[in-house]
């Protein structure tokens, strides 16, 4: 059904009857939904709308398709791209998934968790935890973002290197169609090859098929001791040839893998004195973490082994490891501080870019020059999971200048300049954050026109009205060649 204006009144009592009045949300201040977490969009919904089960997301999908409204799914709220708040015309229902955040049951001897998608990702990591299983998923937005979220947008995270992404992670998923239509695909099973595999449409597609409302997460076993240190490099080729080390040496015992300049850690100095810095500054810093199935003492063992070859090849020039959990906590807290850091600094210009691990020694020098020709005193903040081959690759304003009319006047030359290179080595613009708004024009730029085709034609066949989270990722194409 077309959207038509004069229906918003009835919808709205179709909403209140689905999931109860104090669940519909109207007037006030909704800017904790209708804002996100950049401060970068702000939007106007028709109504917050906060189901508390799959039944009730249903019959709000339905009540929106029967009045020909957009839908626009919400879990915690931290993207970073611009995909989860509604637009500024006042038509859209935002759904906030948050009220479903059960622990639905963990299978201890299947290595499985099924949760909902409005738990928050620390909450389900506590619970496997508690079961003596380990959720592997993690991110420095932990505290806050949800699984259905961590979903919609495959969330890396810091532990990609030996786990994968949240796809990877993923055995089975409960959606709800645009129609109300309700998918049980909650299979816990390790292989299922009967026909397509539904849940990897749904994986990644930033709410533009349909919700996501519950998933099957794969859990491992704790591991028996993990251990973490900080390396300094002179140069990313060292910090590759560092890596390399380490994957000969401690093979898939190897979690960790992060990469920090010496000015996104500055920037930590500065603004978060009081984290410990445990070595002197240099060009760059790797954190790396490993975990043993076997024993402390084995962890060590190959620890040291590692950063002792690691220092006789001159491949790093010093290093500190961490002696109990709360050093590791605190060298965790470093690199994740990178991020408020840059807030605390100012607008800055983020890229969330994949690259080969091999090119991105080349990628790095060659950018970092056409950047600091092409803007003289910008400022590059380079960080992220080089074990994965993710960068961020981030842009601060000059010492002293406005952030906001450097953003106004440079943005857009800075992204063809970084996702142009990007390109030329071999890389992705979006590597964990999606596409939401900010990139939807760069994806469709920069994405064959073949991948674009296809991607419109799922789209289409699975969203025909064209109503769920419109907007973002993709542009669906010409209008009229939508299904009625």
């Amino acid at each position: 059904m077309p959207f038509n204006a004069s229906t918003l009144p009835t919808l709205l009592a179709d909403l209140r009857a689905a999931v109860g009045e104090a669940h519909v949300l109207q007037g006030g201040d909704l800017s904790a939904y209708e804002r996100d977490w950049r401060k970068r969009w702000h939007g106007r919904a028709f109504a917050v709308v906060r189901p508390g089960s799959t039944a009730e997301v249903a019959a709000v999908l339905r009540a929106c398709a029967g009045h020909g409204v957009a839908v626009v799914p919400q879990g915690g709220n931290t993207g970073l791209v611009g995909g989860s708040v509604p637009d500024d015309t006042g038509t859209q229902v935002l759904l906030n998934l948050g009220r479903m955040n059960r622990v639905r049951a963990i299978d201890v001897a299947n290595l499985t968790m099924t949760v909902e998608a409005g738990c928050v990702l620390q909450a389900a990591q506590e619970a496997a935890e508690a079961a003596g299983l380990l959720l592997p998923l993690s991110l420095a937005a932990e505290g806050s973002c949800t699984i259905g979220g961590n979903l919609s947008t495959n969330a890396g995270g810091t532990q990609v290197l030996r786990y994968g992404n949240a796809r990877e992670l993923c055995l089975g998923l409960e959606v709800v169609t645009p129609h109300g239509e309700v998918w049980e695909g909650l299979s816990g099973l390790r292989k299922d090859n009967t026909g397509y595999d539904l849940r990897h449409l749904y994986i990644g597609s930033e709410g533009t098929l349909g919700v996501i409302t519950a998933a099957v997460m794969r859990l491992h076993p704790q591991p028996a001791a993990s251990m973490t240190a900080l390396a300094v490099c002179e140069s990313v080729d060292q910090c590759v040839a560092l890596l390399q080390l380490a994957q000969a040496r401690a093979a898939a015992s190897l979690t960790g893998f992060e990469v920090m300049s010496d000015f996104a850690l500055s920037l930590v100095r500065k603004h978060f004195p009081q984290i410990p810095q445990p070595l002197p500054p240099s060009p760059w810093t790797v954190l790396l973490e490993i975990s043993d199935a076997e024993s402390a003492d084995h962890a060590r063992t190959i620890f040291e082994g590692l950063l002792e070859a690691a220092l006789e090849a001159g491949v790093i020039t010093d290093a500190a490891v961490a002696s109990s959990v709360a050093q590791s906590r605190s060298m965790w807290h470093l690199r994740e501080s990178i991020s408020m850091a840059q807030a605390e600094e100012g607008l800055n210009i983020k890229h969330d870019i994949a690259l080969p691990v091999s090119r991105i020694p080349t990628f790095v020098a060659s950018t970092d020059a056409a950047l600091e020709q092409a803007f003289p005193g910008a400022r590059l903040v380079n960080f992220g999971h080089l074990g994965d081959g993710n960068l961020h690759y981030n842009v601060q304003v000059p010492v002293g200048g406005s952030a906001a009319n450097f953003l106004a006047q440079h943005e857009h030359a800075v992204n063809a300049l970084v996702y142009d290179a990007v390109q030329a080595h071999g890389g992705s613009i979006s590597a964990e954050h999606g596409i939401g708004a900010l990139k939807r024009e760069e994806l469709a730029r920069r994405k064959s026109p073949v991948a674009l085709s296809l991607m419109r034609a799922i789209k289409r066949a699975l969203d025909p009205g064209l109503r769920m989270n419109p907007g973002r990722m993709l542009d669906p194409g010409d209008p009229t060649a939508t299904v009625p």
